[in-house]
């Protein structure tokens, strides 16, 4: 009985693995698309019928930086899809080589690949390069603002900038701070290894030299290190010229992620930084509900979302 009840406990903290969701009429996929020669360099597409020039999410799934995560489980794409695909945007999921093959730095080099390869298909899929939006969540949201950071090695490597980065929930901007501060993260230790170089090299804080494109951190209220470690970041983001939003929203870890999309006003504040991207952007999402939007205005308790421009 004691097994069993400590078999069900671990399968409870295991990302929701589940690939059975409807995706509505008039949206095409496109599956297990190789952007590199290993296996796990593979992404999915899911773009409206007749799109053109359409704006363009790139999708990073979490999974601590090993393979617990999957660029098709319900909750990374599910309600992304029928919230952004349905008006309009492509949306692109990715995976990526993940430890023992392949640790973090590597792991947001894999992601700058696939975003490589996204924009020189993406009008062949009805896109347009010039209207990228990077996307993550836990080890994914570290990767894409580790991309995010390095952006002069972006724009060096023949990369289209991107319009902006979404990270949501991460506490992994200062891997230095969290394995070499005053409470060292044993789990980060293990994930990171034991040299400081290589932690430098894996901080978005570190890599952050130069201004980049606009970026929004998503908190967990929940989490004693997510929204502290995201302010730290987005200050010296803006100190050094970026646009920087905060959203803290009082959901667990995983509903960060899996919650986005549904008609709510976390979603709505999400897409008010998205429409401050592009005017076509801001044409695309003015149909929403008028009245998520009306009971949105001026709410700023926890239960539904705190935008903080910082």
């Amino acid at each position: 009985m004691i097994n069993a009840i400590k078999i069900l406990i671990l399968l409870s903290l295991l990302p929701d693995c589940s690939h059975a969701f409807a995706v509505s009429a008039g949206i095409k996929v496109l599956s297990d698309i190789a952007y590199g020669t290993h296996t796990d360099q593979t992404l999915d597409v899911y773009m409206p019928d007749n799109a053109k020039d359409a704006p363009v999410i790139l999708m990073v799934h979490g999974g601590a930086w090993q393979n617990w995560g999957d660029k098709a489980d319900k909750a990374e794409v599910e309600n992304k899809i029928a919230h952004w695909v349905t008006q309009g945007f492509i949306l692109i999921s990715t995976n990526f080589r993940a430890l023992p093959n392949a640790g973090p730095v590597m792991q947001a080099k894999d992601v700058t690949a696939a975003l490589h390869f996204s924009q020189g298909k993406a009008r062949e899929w009805g896109g347009s390069p010039e209207k990228f939006i990077l996307m993550g969540h836990s080890s994914g949201a570290h990767a894409v603002s580790l991309v995010s950071s390095n952006y002069r090695m972006l724009t060096e490597n023949s990369i289209v900038p991107v319009l902006g980065t979404v990270s949501m929930d991460s506490s992994a901007y200062n891997v230095v701070g969290r394995i070499s501060g005053p409470n060292p993260s044993e789990f980060y230790q293990k994930i990171f290894g034991s040299d400081p170089d290589y932690w430098q090299a894996a901080s978005p804080l570190y890599a952050l030299n130069d201004k980049i494109a606009p970026f929004l951190a998503i908190c967990s209220t929940q989490s004693a290190t997510a929204c502290i470690e995201s302010e730290k970041f987005l200050k010296k983001a803006k100190n050094l010229g970026s646009h920087t939003e905060l959203i803290a929203v009082d959901l667990s870890h995983e509903a960060v992620n899996s919650q986005l999309g549904k008609s709510s006003c976390y979603t709505r504040n999400v897409d008010d930084f998205l429409k401050k991207l592009s005017p076509a952007i801001t044409s695309l999402l003015s149909s929403q509900s008028t009245q998520v939007h009306k009971d949105c205005v001026g709410d700023m308790s926890e239960n539904n979302a705190e935008t903080v421009g910082l």
